[in-house]
């Protein structure tokens, strides 16, 4: 009888153990999804949307105000962006649209130009954009609209701070709402969040594509020491872009 129930001891003590193991394990997994409810997003991985050997899955546009032609190809696993001809910029776009996500990327710049990362952009380039001037100077990562009145706004006052001069910098974005809630981090850095008060978007739009966006200039000739956007850009002179991932978030319905 003494070893019967030392028997049903062990085992009661087994089922209770397992009972409890998984009761606890249910409670974690509750645990995280009111996490995510509570964010209204489910996330996913980060995954590549640049391959780095050539533009597949990405395309320039044709309706862009800034140029329709663009010198962009890839090199050293970097999309790489010049005026052409001298003057005249354009934008590239990625093929897919996206809603709601967290974008990181690695971008160079050279000193005296300008352009920019587009969010839920169309095809002409009507978007929320972050502003990419020179190599990092004044403008670099304010937030606005480019060919858009926007009520979700952002500044930088002091990039040099954070800036690495004639290097990559890394940048990680995030998006998320119908009416847009944007997060800009440069080099592991929080920089600003910024809330919209309406969905600023032509037709109440919710997605849109990314685009790289490089400035035109004022004039088709070089002017020695001439800086965008008044007079040029630097001949020869480039936008960088490497690294690209993206993290979609779709929201819970």
């Amino acid at each position: 009888m003494a070893s019967s129930l030392r028997s049903f001891k062990r085992n009661d003590h087994y089922s209770f153990s397992f009972f409890g193991r998984r009761v606890v394990g249910l409670f974690l997994v509750l645990i995280s999804h009111l996490n995510c409810a509570q964010e209204g997003y489910t996330q996913t991985e980060f995954v590549s949307i640049f391959n780095g050997n050539d533009l597949n899955g990405w395309h320039i546009s044709k309706t862009n105000h800034h140029g329709t032609i663009g010198n962009f190809y890839v090199e050293n696993g970097a999309i790489v962006m010049k005026q052409y001809p001298y003057g005249q910029g354009g934008i590239i776009l990625t093929d897919k649209k996206y809603q709601d996500f967290e974008l990181t990327l690695e971008f160079k710049g050279c000193p005296s130009t300008n352009g920019g990362i587009f969010l839920r952009s169309s095809e002409s380039g009507s978007a929320y954009q972050l502003e990419l001037a020179g190599d990092g100077e004044k403008g670099t990562g304010n937030l606005f609209g480019e060919m858009l009145r926007t009520t979700v706004n952002a500044r930088i006052d002091q990039i040099e701070e954070v800036w690495k001069i004639g290097d990559w910098n890394s940048f990680r974005i995030r998006i998320t709402g119908e009416i847009p809630k944007v997060s800009l981090w440069i080099n592991g850095n929080h920089m600003w969040d910024a809330e919209g008060m309406r969905n600023d978007l032509i037709g109440d739009a919710t997605e849109g594509m990314i685009a790289f966006q490089l400035h035109w200039s004022a004039t088709l000739q070089p002017v020695p020491g001439g800086s965008c956007c008044d007079f040029s850009w630097r001949p020869d002179a480039s936008h960088q872009f490497k690294n690209i991932m993206i993290k979609e978030l779709k929201p819970e319905f």
